[in-house]
């Protein structure tokens, strides 16, 4: 299996450029359709009252939406236009609020959805919902692109976060078809349980099933030497040089990933090579 529509959603023209980058350099090497979703965002919350608002503020917000929309649509058609691929772009205004059922119907239909990294700075307060509305409601892999990321095609060494979840195991299962080209994949495992059923050898079933798949795969099993899962991951992948990690997304409550910090929120805030998430 190939990805063969690939999505990506557009509220800002910085931002959005690794993103884009990266489904125009897949869309290119896999003849796939790349779908760009430009969204001006009105952020004004009508169901609340402000004071001393009125009609012309509430318009003002509108038009401001509208304006951001034209932007980012220009952008991704100039950018989209002269990469030689199949591409289709389209914009709409959405309020904050209600942002997530929109992408969530595009993300339906998408093979993987490229977005750039929800946390860090210049990011708005729709990057988040974006990101797990494709994930939560669309049902749809999300691969997550630093600013400076640079595009790849077929990643040399990828890591899975293997923690035996089922979170983990639907990401790998999504992410095969990075898995097959890659040359190398590693499986992390950190601090196997001393009684689990794959005590005497962490990791080698999902080896056995990955080696039928033609994937090239070795199992790395590092200790728990720093407080966040987080943190061992992305020094692996710096150690490892590896082009992209692999993990299930919010094995935790999500509410409790935002107020705690977890894996997940923690890796997206740190890594410096694309996240490939799936729940």
């Amino acid at each position: 299996m190939a990805y063969k529509s690939l999505l990506t959603v557009m509220t800002d023209t910085v931002l959005a450029q690794g993103a884009l980058a990266q489904m125009v350099a897949l869309a290119d090497a896999t003849d796939a359709h790349a779908d760009a979703l430009c969204l001006g965002v009105d952020r004004s919350q009508t169901g609340y009252y402000y004071a001393g608002a009125n009609a012309l503020i509430l318009q003002e917000t509108l038009s401001r939406a509208n304006a951001e929309a034209d932007e980012v649509l220009a952008f991704a058609k100039d950018y989209l236009g002269k990469s030689g691929i199949r591409w289709a772009a389209e914009s709409g205004v959405v309020q904050i609020a209600d942002i997530s059922r929109h992408v969530a119907r595009r993300a339906r239909f998408s093979d993987l959805v490229i977005l750039p990294r929800p946390y860090g700075d210049g990011r708005d307060a729709e990057a988040e919902p974006i990101v797990e509305a494709a994930m939560f409601e669309g049902h749809a892999p999300v691969l997550l692109v630093p600013d400076d990321a640079t595009p790849f095609v077929k990643p040399k060494t990828v890591l899975i976060g293997w923690n035996e979840s089922p979170e983990a195991m639907r990401a790998i299962r999504r992410a095969l078809p990075f898995l097959q080209q890659a040359e190398m994949v590693r499986i992390v495992v950190i601090d196997p349980p001393r009684h689990g059923p794959d005590r005497s050898d962490p990791g080698g079933m999902l080896s056995q099933m990955l080696a039928r798949h033609g994937v090239r795969c070795e199992i790395d099993v590092l200790s728990k030497t720093m407080t966040r899962v987080s943190d061992i991951l992305s020094r692996h992948a710096t150690d490892t040089e590896a082009d992209m990690i692999v993990m299930g997304a919010y094995g935790h409550s999500r509410f409790r990933e935002a107020i705690l910090g977890g894996a997940t929120r923690n890796m997206l805030e740190q890594s410096t090579v694309p996240v490939f998430l799936a729940h």
